[in-house]
């Protein structure tokens, strides 16, 4: 059997004309082993213009990210374009079917989220969470948004922060990006 490196949480939220993308640093190995605490899980690509979080099997999304950028580059760093071209490799393509992450993106002015069905999903209200803190991050940013004047980074990293309180996957090294 071979190892299976899981479990990540990663929060976007647009406020105030910026956004800010976070996510916590631990690999879990299988079920019940936390194999590393200090992943790197959120990375600017593309010249740094484009933020990319992902969660679920590190290899696989480490695939996809190269395969992201290869597509930015040839869309000159459109995001929307470069999305769509990549779900639609994702879902037709018989080696990108078996990968199994979820990202999210982000540049200067959107945020979306990518998964292996084919899905791009840009978020109704600025906000989106995935992994399996997924939705205590989303839960925890939403009511920052609503009843603070945070700003994107804090909510953030904020929602992060509880989320690493109550899920087991998710571990409080975290890192936040902003654009």
């Amino acid at each position: 059997m071979e190892p299976m490196f899981r479990g990540t949480t990663i929060c976007a939220v647009k406020r105030n004309g910026k956004i800010a993308v976070a996510g916590d640093g631990q690999v879990t190995l299988q079920q019940s082993i936390i194999f590393k605490g200090n992943a790197k899980k959120v990375r600017r690509i593309y010249n740094n213009n484009v933020v990319v979080g992902f969660a679920g099997s590190v290899a696989d999304a480490f695939s996809l990210i190269e395969r992201f950028e290869g597509i930015l580059n040839k869309y000159a760093g459109n995001l929307m374009r470069s999305a769509v071209e990549l779900a639609q490799m994702w879902r037709e393509d018989k080696f990108a079917r078996q990968l199994e992450a979820m990202m999210i993106v982000a540049d200067k002015e959107n945020i979306l989220v990518l998964d292996g069905t084919g899905n791009v999903i840009e978020p109704q209200d600025g906000i989106c969470a995935i992994g399996s803190g997924g939705n205590y991050a989303l839960a925890a940013a939403r009511a920052l948004v609503q009843n603070t004047d945070y700003e994107a980074k804090d909510i953030a990293y904020k929602a992060l922060k509880v989320a690493s309180e109550i899920c087991v996957y998710t571990n409080d090294n975290i890192v936040v990006e902003e654009m």
